[in-house]
């Protein structure tokens, strides 16, 4: 009977990895607390001098990422090492541990097996792995599975702790203007709750979301980020936030799972908890009140006037600066100077910072520039969709109509002056309070 051959049991350890090689690190601390930056300089401290001070290693950088969940690849610090590797940067790359590299089994065994592919050794401290080994990727495996189980575990652990929370009307977290969050309870700030109220009365005024943001940043003052600059979106969650009434509505988001950790909007997939009164108010409820319906009357008039799929100049125009799509707006909603316009979308929404755009076409004048290029006393809808391919908005009071015969056509145009633009009951109005101050004024002089 032939003699067994025995091999010796291969231990990977450092010194049997000190061939000449490019050697980097990647390091890792999922909190934001200051002890985790101290660990993250600590690791980075000590791979800087580990890989230094070894004659036959070439440092090659150290990766990092703080704050950042390892069950996820999108890590700004871990794709610049794998880029350095895909680079041929880097020949071997030390971690602390499997967890810190990676907590989700498919994440590690696939860069795993990228880098191996590429001839480059992961080496795990704590696990002594060397990935270039031959039982390497096994134990990576089951190493990775039982991190990516506990990393389940806690995720578990910590939903239960929140939900518990939420079903004593307890909040968790909370980043609201016009508030700070003390063990847990909303107090006032006194400096952001006059810009609250302002944005509430602003809006009852009749200003839209557009011209509150515009008026802000216009005065520099400064958001919950510290930063001067509004946008849109910004006043709508405020003018919609039930905590300014003194109400607070838990888990209105949620995490969709342990490794994605993406945030879901709550549409009924999770209980919804309402607390009345929970914190002081910074609005009235009849004041909150009377903003959400005026929300509800303006959406309701900005959805009549868009009916983007029937309206024949939908689709039509484009900026030419910019290049996105002009949309019906309304103008001064709620006023006597109410006016349907078209707006380019991208100015529109986020302001000259984005398109320079920010002039409006009245869609009377638009309508008269149509009929002029077409010779047409009329509208005429079927005619305009036969003979135009698109408009073009290259400038201010310019349209450029591109037809479908090739041919462009130019027309200029200019905001007619309000006496122009005003209809004879607006005039009749307008005497008649001119007569009533008169009146007034005279009487005042005689008593």
């Amino acid at each position: 009977m032939p003699q067994r051959e025995v091999h010796e049991e291969y231990i990977p350890n450092l010194e049997s990895l000190t061939a000449k090689k490019k050697v980097a690190a990647y390091a890792r601390v999922s909190g934001e607390r200051e002890e985790a930056f101290h660990s993250l300089s600590a690791q980075t401290s000590y791979y800087q001098r580990l890989i230094s001070e070894n004659p036959e290693w070439v440092f090659a950088g150290v990766y990092s990422d703080r704050g950042i969940t390892g069950t996820k690849d999108a890590r700004p610090g871990f794709q610049a090492m794998l880029a350095a590797c895909r680079e041929k940067k880097i020949d071997m790359v030390l971690a602390k541990s499997i967890t810190r590299f990676a907590q989700n089994t498919v994440i590690l065994l696939e860069t795993v097996r990228e880098l191996k592919s590429l001839g480059i050794a992961v080496y795990f401290e704590e696990e002594h792995i060397n990935t270039l080994s031959g039982e390497g990727e096994l134990m990576i495996s089951l190493l990775a599975a039982r991190a990516q189980e506990e990393s389940r575990s806690a995720s578990e652990n910590q939903k239960w702790r929140i939900r518990k929370c939420y079903e004593k009307g307890i909040p968790v977290t909370g980043n609201c203007l016009g508030y700070r969050m003390v063990d847990h309870q909303f107090l006032i700030d006194d400096e952001e709750e006059q810009i609250v109220q302002r944005i509430f009365s602003m809006y009852l005024s009749g200003m839209g979301l557009t011209a509150i943001a515009k008026k802000l940043t216009e005065e520099n003052i400064a958001n919950k980020d510290g930063l001067c600059k509004w946008y849109i979106e910004t006043i709508r969650r405020i003018l919609q936030n039930e905590k300014y009434c003194g109400d607070l509505k838990l888990q209105k988001k949620y995490r969709s799972d342990f490794i994605e950790k993406r945030t879901m909007v709550n549409k009924g997939e999770r209980p919804i908890y309402l607390v009345k009164d929970a914190h002081d108010p910074i609005i009235s409820r009849e004041e909150f009140s009377a903003v959400q319906m005026e929300k509800t009357s303006r959406a309701h008039k900005y959805a009549k006037a868009k009916n983007s799929e029937k309206h024949v100049f939908a689709g039509m125009l484009r900026c030419g600066i910019c290049g996105k799509h002009y949309y019906r707006v309304i103008a001064a909603p709620g006023t006597k100077y109410e006016k349907l316009m078209w707006a380019c979308s991208l100015s529109n929404k986020y302001g000259k910072e984005k398109c320079k755009a920010s002039w409006k076409i009245p869609e009377d004048i638009l309508i008269q520039k149509v009929c002029e290029v077409m010779d047409s006393n009329t509208m005429d809808s079927s005619l305009f969709s036969e003979q135009v391919q698109e408009i073009l908005v290259p400038d201010r009071n310019t349209l450029c109509f591109i037809m479908k015969d090739g041919s462009e056509k130019r027309a200029e145009w200019n905001y007619r002056s309000r006496r122009e633009s005003w209809t004879p009951e607006m005039k009749e109005a307008a005497r008649q309070k001119a007569i009533l101050y008169y009146a007034v004024k005279k009487e005042g002089k005689n008593a």
